[in-house]
């Protein structure tokens, strides 16, 4: 009993000469900085790892008022707040009245602002500065034209370039669509330069946008063999209706007509005569519609800001990278290219630049490759083209309705799908008579006759097609009525191949005939 007595007698009597001992380095005061270590010191007030209170329930405390920083009160630290706030607000009157002062003549400058200006050298130095940024980037915004003369001497190198080019790749933007009334993007009533203005921007009615001259030109250009490849931007789908082949256009932002099914191998395409983005957003395409054959829902084709395009079609990257890699000559029309930089595989950038395309521009505003090209046109786009096309001796066919290719090539809606959308859709001519008008309109005569219309039996609508046409119009040749011209016969017949077979350029066959027609034409 007396041996234990005496074991816990020396086991007190070290424990209390270890409390009289001093803390040891660990649970020190240190002059470092919260997280550098244990002990931290001011800022992050930690004794052996557990936070430092001023009156709270941790294992140190600091006296009420003490200052994690150099140990300033709570007063001094108001204090110093407060000068700094004082002297931030002294700095920018003090740019303020230099701003002002530079904005003066230099003989209106009295001696007191001249003094100033001396001593504010740096801050001179940095208004300068966004002064000249400034006036840079509102030269880059104004839209400068060139001369008629001038105009028509650069077309003139331009058609010799075009004439002499062994595989011509054209890029549009938005600036070959404005003659459509669709708004572009960075022109002074363009999209993003009134956002930034604050002010509100208008809806546009795309349906009722048709294919420029420029759009026809390009077109023509290809029929020609003059221009390889066309490389989009916009998703308006002019290009398609101006009737340009699928094959030679790569619509790197997508079309709005078109929506499609990535379940169905290959890629299932649905084009539709409305708008089918109605319901889609970025990161969100799915546009409530399903596919005919496996059900799965379709999605629009479009690539928003910020998004990587990954369909095939009719985005056509393919097609796109391998016409840049053969071009020798590139053609940018409507563009501010600050979208087209970013891909360096549309520039062929891998090259030297001696083995790069010739590049010419047609713009009213700068744009980030005009020191690179070998010409820059400043003009409208269908000024350019129609002075191009005179100058290669070439028609630009006009935009014929009857002949847009997207009402042969559409893909009907289901029963079920009719009310799916809201977006006003592309009407093709409502009667045979504007036809004729449009025929004897082009051709300069008058009217002669009227086709037998007034709805009755024989009254033929433009959705009537195959042998309805022709018994119908021959029923009007039989019938007592007004006589019908054989312009509209022929356009009725061209209307029907139009329908049933469209043109076989844009992927449509003949064979679509039904079986009791062949052998009729």
């Amino acid at each position: 009993m007396f041996v234990i007595y005496k074991v816990f007698f020396i086991l007190y009597m070290i424990n209390k000469n270890l409390l009289k001992r001093p803390p040891p380095p660990s649970l020190q005061w240190s002059g470092r900085k919260g997280g550098e270590g244990r002990g931290a010191g001011p800022e992050g007030l930690s004794c052996a790892g557990a936070p430092l209170t001023s009156g709270g329930s941790g294992c140190c405390r600091l006296p009420r008022g003490a200052m994690a920083a150099g140990g300033l009160s709570r007063s001094e630290r108001k204090a110093a707040e407060r000068d700094k706030i004082l002297r931030e607000e002294q700095q920018r009157d003090r740019l303020r009245q230099v701003s002002r002062i530079l904005k003066k003549a230099v003989a209106e400058r009295s001696t007191e602002e001249c003094r100033l200006l001396a001593e504010s050298e740096e801050l001179v130095k940095e208004l300068q500065g966004r002064s000249r940024r400034r006036e840079g980037l509102k030269r880059r915004l104004q839209e400068v034209c060139d001369d008629p003369g001038e105009l028509r001497r650069k077309v003139k190198e331009l058609a010799v370039a075009v004439q002499n080019a062994k595989h011509l790749v054209i890029y549009t933007g938005a600036g070959i669509s404005t003659a459509a009334s669709i708004p572009d993007y960075r022109g002074p009533n363009g999209v993003w330069t009134l956002l930034q203005k604050g002010r509100s921007i208008s809806a546009a009615d795309l349906s009722e946008a048709e294919p420029t001259l420029t759009h026809m030109s390009i077109a023509r250009l290809h029929e020609q063999k003059l221009v390889q490849h066309v490389v989009s931007q916009n998703c308006d789908g002019l290009h398609l209706r101006s009737g340009l082949p699928r094959s030679a256009i790569s619509e790197l932002h997508g079309n709005m007509y078109i929506e499609v099914c990535t379940s169905c191998t290959p890629n299932r395409e649905y084009l539709r005569v409305f708008d089918v983005t109605e319901r889609t957003a970025l990161h969100r395409h799915q546009t409530g519609r399903s596919c005919h054959k496996c059900g799965s829902q379709l999605r629009d084709t479009i690539v928003h800001f910020g998004e990587r395009g990954i369909l095939g079609q009719p985005l056509n990257w393919e097609a796109a990278t391998e016409a840049a890699s053969k071009a020798d000559t590139i053609l940018c029309l409507g563009s501010s290219l600050k979208v087209l930089k970013k891909y360096p595989c549309l520039w062929c950038m891998t090259k030297p630049p001696s083995r790069r395309p010739k590049l010419y521009i047609v713009n009213l505003q700068w744009t980030p490759k005009d020191d690179l090209a070998a010409l820059k046109l400043h003009g409208k786009c269908d000024d350019v083209m129609q002075l191009l096309m005179g100058e290669l001796g070439l028609e630009i066919p006009p935009y014929n309705r009857w002949q847009d290719p997207i009402f042969s090539l559409a893909t009907p809606l289901r029963a079920d799908e009719e009310g799916s959308h809201s977006r006003k859709p592309l009407v093709p001519p409502q009667n045979a008579e504007e036809i004729q008008s449009r025929e004897h309109k082009e051709q300069g005569a008058p009217l002669n006759s009227v086709p037998c219309s007034g709805g009755g039996e024989d009254e033929i609508s433009p959705m009537d097609t195959g042998p309805s046409i022709s018994a119908r119009t021959n029923s009007c040749r039989r019938s007592g009525g007004r006589r019908t011209s054989s312009a509209w016969y022929k356009s009725a017949q061209v209307l029907r191949y139009i329908i049933w077979a469209g043109p076989e350029e844009h992927g449509a066959s003949s064979t679509r005939l039904p079986h009791r027609w062949k052998g009729r034409e």
